[in-house]
């Protein structure tokens, strides 16, 4: 996969382009990421790229012709085009998985108010956000977006399936998890977790993503419910005794 990033902070990729998944993928060979200066491609003896908005308002606007040139210089046939804004579609599981099957993706980084939407409209920019908050740029979620969409590529996890019980990958989320020592400050690890019985600890984890998405994410747990015809029958009755506390919440 390439994924070609427009910023005017390119610094700021630096660190997720060099460590973890993300850095082991690169050199792998499994992601080519390319980071672009917007700034360089700036007409203005300056190199300014941006301006005031017309109408008035707070803050200033990304001019569009540096955005333009960026875009038009990477190419963009093929590609899918995003637009990291608040007012987008919400990243989502589904979307990351959606996303990792692309074979190349370009991720606009906007900043101060936002961009001239004349950017947007031209290229049929797809606008994705991470979440109902304001951050200072969209850096961040580029960044939040990159890792959560190599983690699914072929390869770049050590364990092939280790994202399939992790949150939201299952429907649920994940379930709590221990490690040694047994017991530490006087808390020791759930004793079914070290008894040896897979079938108990794979039901014991069950109920524990069961518990903590309904307490949590009510929302999620109502999905799940509809799907339940597809467990098995030691997972649907462990489902049913709390399915109907849905109905309390």
């Amino acid at each position: 996969m390439k994924i070609q990033t427009l910023t005017l902070f390119p610094g700021m990729f630096q660190a997720v382009m060099g460590e973890s998944i993300v850095g082991r993928a690169i050199e792998k060979g499994l992601l080519e990421l390319e980071v672009i200066n917007i700034r360089d491609y700036s007409e203005d003896k300056h190199r300014k790229t941006d301006d005031y908005p017309f109408g008035g308002g707070a803050g200033m606007v990304m001019t569009p012709q540096p955005v333009f040139s960026a875009l038009e210089a990477v190419g963009t046939h093929g590609k899918r085009l995003i637009y990291m804004s608040p007012r987008g579609r919400a990243l989502d599981q589904a979307l990351v998985g959606e996303l990792a099957r692309e074979d190349g993706m370009v991720l606009l980084c906007g900043h101060y108010e936002g961009l001239d939407e004349r950017v947007l409209s031209y290229f049929s920019m797809e606008e994705i956000s991470l979440g109902d908050f304001i951050l200072t740029g969209g850096e961040l979620p580029a960044m939040a977006l990159i890792d959560a969409v190599v983690r699914l590529l072929p390869g770049a996890l050590g364990n092939p399936g280790a994202h399939e019980e992790e949150s939201f990958c299952s429907g649920l989320l994940e379930y709590p998890q221990y490690t040694q020592p047994r017991v530490f400050r006087g808390m020791a690890a759930p004793e079914t977790l070290v008894s040896g019985n897979h079938r108990l600890i794979r039901l014991w984890k069950f109920e524990e993503s069961v518990k903590l998405t309904l307490e949590r994410r009510p929302d999620l747990f109502a999905a799940f419910l509809a799907r339940k015809d597809e467990l098995g029958k030691d997972e649907r009755r462990i489902l049913g005794e709390y399915e109907n506390f849905i109905n309390l919440l």
